[in-house]
């Protein structure tokens, strides 16, 4: 390999530094980390702005994703895992020098279910097994004290700056989209159960001022997100109404006095400042695109990571530059366009790269998103815009069980898991083939996580209409999938499918990409990762081998990570797998003139 500059420009989008938005110490906001592979494994790293110091604080073999300070900036937690499997535990790292120790020895191994660090050395700590989950606080020194267990899912969420209420989400009820809020005393004993008249009911946080309790949580009213204020003890409710579409991220402003609002709406992002007092909505100035993460500081400045699908990330403010150490920069790549296509639905939203000069229908990407309840945004993506590069166009289409349209949208999916999205991207192909933006024999289905899942699952069901298929990571069976998964993804399949496997047979075979496995006719390259915890490679590689002995072109690749790679140098050899699997089985794409690739 040579030096980065000597680099194919879409390899140099894949290892330049990518980096998560910096969280800052509640008492000691000059103080942060944040998560970035500059040294081309996904690391933790300290940066203290006052000094000017970055600092790595993390060495892991396979990388390290989460992490958090504590409010005094003098300790950093981060969870360590075995070889990406996720199942693992926090750690805490004294910043002043000393070895990194388990941050709640008592808790032992779990897969992490929300954190949330408190002020003097508290921190709200969830902690997910096969036995169900457990939420703890954690004081200083790493004592423990248990505040809840259930065997259903649940999550930290926060704790009151005054350190006598903690909130929890749970699923008591067994449905892991539609949770409910808790708020407890620090004893454990349940101080209210959250009732807002609306649905969807998400919590938030507790208003960032000493002895001031009210909660902020999301509820959605007549499809559409809205904020509202709770006061725990006294059951006072405070309704918002902004009248925004698509999906709402908000957190309160230093103070309590006001509320950030970030909307995600049709595949772009928009920020407004809320004041609570004057109940006004004031849109802040954001350049086109998607914010990927904004968060108010304790000086009134908001920072914000942005980018769009021609202009790699960016970390930036409202008022003073970060002064953030952000490293080499990737090229820029196309800006996205957008189609709309009429879904059995209703309209359906998809963005579309083409390649610079492009003439005349193109060979494509059918760009699949996982979640399922994710949406594909105008971000910036090594992956499009490397395919791009290589001369084809890439579609990503934003189906039912997308977010960003509003929750009634998102909610769709669950009538028939997978055949409803294979719908709408349906609809969005027969578009894309009919203004000649796409040439019908040339078309690759492709996607990782649920995305992987639907490119095999379209691969059976609309065998006719893809000539290759690049499956990441995927269900190919959905029994056998939820048989070796975790805990967390078995709750997400009963609540989308409605039971078990055992108890509503006949919803998970018709959603099974191994249910129309004698349909497949398009040669398929199949990814798994041996430590994968949510799609298990135990029913991919049978899937893979079961289509090769039918005599389909079937590729199996297994790598040593985790469901999410964090290795620059295994997402590189990834895309040259799957580039090279598509033009073997593609008759041939010719890279836009005066592209070095």
């Amino acid at each position: 390999m040579g030096t980065f500059e000597q680099l194919p420009r879409w390899e140099q989008r894949f290892r330049a530094a990518r980096f998560t938005l910096p969280a800052w110490a509640k008492e000691a906001p000059e103080r942060c980390v944040f998560v970035s592979d500059r040294t081309g494994t996904a690391q933790v790293y300290f940066w203290d702005r006052s000094l000017g110091e970055v600092r790595q604080v993390t060495d892991q073999p396979s990388g390290a994703r989460h992490c958090a300070v504590e409010s005094s900036g003098q300790a950093v937690w981060w969870f360590a895992d075995t070889d990406g499997d996720e199942f693992g535990q926090w750690m805490r790292q004294p910043l002043d020098g000393g070895p990194a120790a388990p941050a709640a020895p008592g808790t032992g191994k779990s897969w992490p279910s929300g954190l949330a660090m408190g002020l003097a050395g508290h921190t709200l700590l969830g902690c997910s097994t096969e036995e169900g989950t457990s939420i703890h606080l954690v004081r200083p020194g790493g004592e423990t004290r248990d505040l809840y267990r259930h065997k259903e899912a649940a999550y930290a969420v926060d704790l009151s700056r005054a350190l006598d209420l903690a909130v929890i989400a749970h699923s008591e009820h067994g449905d892991l989209w539609d949770l409910g809020v808790r708020v407890l005393d620090l004893r454990g004993a349940p101080v209210a159960d959250v009732a807002t008249g609306g649905e969807g009911l998400e919590a938030i946080g507790f208003a960032p001022v000493l002895g001031d309790s009210r909660l902020l949580l999301l509820h959605h009213l007549d499809d559409r997100w809205e904020p509202v204020i709770v006061d725990p003890h006294s059951g006072e409710q405070s309704d918002i109404s902004l009248r925004l579409p698509g999906d709402l991220q908000v957190e309160w402003c230093a103070g309590g006095s006001a509320l950030l609002i970030q909307q995600d709406h049709q595949a772009r992002s928009q920020l407004y400042r809320y004041d609570l007092t004057a109940r006004q909505l004031t849109e802040l100035p954001v350049s086109s695109g998607t914010i990927e993460h904004a968060r108010a500081r304790p000086d009134g400045d908001v920072w914000l990571l942005r980018s769009s699908s021609a202009q790699p990330p960016q970390l930036t403010s409202l008022a003073s530059a970060p002064g953030f150490p952000a490293g080499l920069l990737p090229p820029e790549s196309v800006a996205a366009q957008d189609l709309w296509a009429d879904g059995p639905g209703g309209p359906v939203h998809a963005l579309v790269s083409l390649p610079p000069g492009a003439a005349g229908p193109c060979p494509a990407v059918f760009l699949l998103h996982g979640g399922p309840d994710e949406h594909d945004q105008d971000a910036f993506d090594p992956v499009v815009a490397a395919w791009v590069d290589h001369g084809f166009a890439v579609v990503r289409v934003n189906y039912r069980g997308s977010t960003g349209y509003g929750p009634a949208w998102t909610e769709a999916l669950r009538q028939a898991v997978g055949l409803t999205e294979l719908e709408d991207v349906a609809a969005v192909r027969s578009l894309a083939v009919e203004q000649g933006l796409v040439d019908p024999g040339r078309l690759v289905l492709a996607g990782w996580s649920w995305g992987g899942y639907l490119t095999l699952l379209g691969l059976g069901t609309q065998p006719l209409d893809w000539a290759v298929g690049l499956a990441g990571a995927p269900v190919a069976d959905s029994a056998a999938a939820y048989r070796d998964s975790m805990e967390e993804i078995r709750a997400l399949d009963r609540s989308l499918f409605g039971g078990t496997p055992d108890e509503v047979p006949d919803r998970y075979r018709a959603a099974s990409p191994s249910t129309y496995l004698g349909s497949v006719r398009s040669p398929v390259l199949v990814m798994a990762a041996a430590n994968d915890a949510r799609c298990p490679p135990g029913q991919i590689e049978a899937y893979a081998k079961a289509l090769s002995e039918r005599g389909v072109p079937c590729a199996y690749h297994l790598t040593d990570d985790g469901h999410s790679t964090t290795s620059a140098d295994n997402r590189v050899a990834l895309f040259r797998r799957q580039l090279e699997f598509a033009m073997t089985h593609l008759r041939p794409v010719r890279p836009p003139a005066g592209q070095a690739v």
